[in-house]
């Protein structure tokens, strides 16, 4: 079902919390079945005018300013979804103005805390050294969590340095690979991938103990365990990782219009929300030029 699909996307790639993934659940399980009352077997056949019909009655019920916000959010996130992946023809609520709550990241994390987050798995075991090549290529490319599972062998060059990414839309984007990450890559295959490789095991990079491809839930996990393990307390989440590498990129001077290549953002308004994490880096400049700082 398309929305259990966009609510594990919200959960597992957009890291929101079980409570707001909740409402999520609810607001969209109404529209839903608003559409099926009307008539409608599938959302493409949606139009704005039923949109604004649902909105106009769960206000007339009651809902409050917020609650009615929150709903508008949810809806416009999910026909961004279905129209990024093509399920239907056009967002039909790209014109709906609402609020952008939706487009807060998490916290990231520091440098000192990717560094202990990257240590955590031990290269020493395989499926350490797998695990640690895993969160390099993640830290190292900002890939989401379902191009990482997705990546091949053919899509790493270890010789130039790079990785193809294929994001949403099968838009495919070449990232540069760091040399911590070639390294840990380099041992996972040659040490590593052999060993968990069966002879029906597809041609993906990361591969299970049973030599089956990744799925988003087990790295998930995989970070859960590793963020635990370094002593990391805040919630991190695969995407945490993305929104890291961005501002640390960011953070250091790198081009805005750069670091949305490598992201893979078809807009750049999408990536410019990176350039207000950095409080820190903010702080600093005002304090070194401003004249009564």
């Amino acid at each position: 079902m398309l929305l259990d699909e966009f609510l594990n996307h919200l959960a597992i790639e957009r890291g929101l919390s079980p409570l707001t993934v909740s409402a999520y659940r609810r607001d969209l399980a109404g529209l839903i079945a608003f559409l099926e009352r009307r008539g409608l077997r599938s959302l493409d056949d949606a139009t704005r005018d039923m949109i604004g019909e649902h909105l106009m009655a769960e206000k007339a019920r009651g809902l409050s300013g917020s609650s009615l916000a929150r709903f508008l959010a949810a809806l416009k996130v999910f026909f961004r979804f279905l129209a990024s992946n093509r399920y239907v023809r056009a967002d039909i609520t790209d014109v709906l103005e609402g609020p952008r709550t939706w487009r807060r990241i998490p916290d990231v994390m520091s440098v000192k805390e990717v560094e202990r987050f990257l240590s955590a798995p031990r290269p020493v075991t395989d499926l350490g050294r797998r695990d640690r090549a895993l969160l390099e290529v993640m830290y190292a490319t900002g890939a989401r969590v379902s191009e990482a599972a997705g990546l091949k062998v053919e899509d790493v060059n270890l010789d130039v340095g790079y990785v193809r990414c294929v994001g949403k839309g099968s838009r495919e984007r070449i990232v540069p690979l760091g040399k911590e990450a070639r390294k840990a890559v380099k041992g996972y295959l040659s040490e590593t991938r052999p060993l968990l490789a069966r002879p029906d095991s597809p041609a993906n990079l990361f591969l299970s103990r049973h030599g089956r491809p990744f799925t988003r839930q087990a790295i998930w996990q995989i970070v859960k365990r590793c963020a635990r393990d370094a002593g990391i307390e805040k919630e991190i989440t695969p995407h945490t990782l993305r929104h890291s590498f961005a501002t640390h990129l960011l953070s250091r001077g790198a081009d805005l219009r750069v670091v949305q290549e490598m992201l893979g953002h078809a807009d750049i308004s999408t990536t410019q929300v990176y350039t207000h994490v950095d409080k820190d880096r903010l702080k600093s400049i005002h304090s070194k030029y401003h004249p009564r700082a």
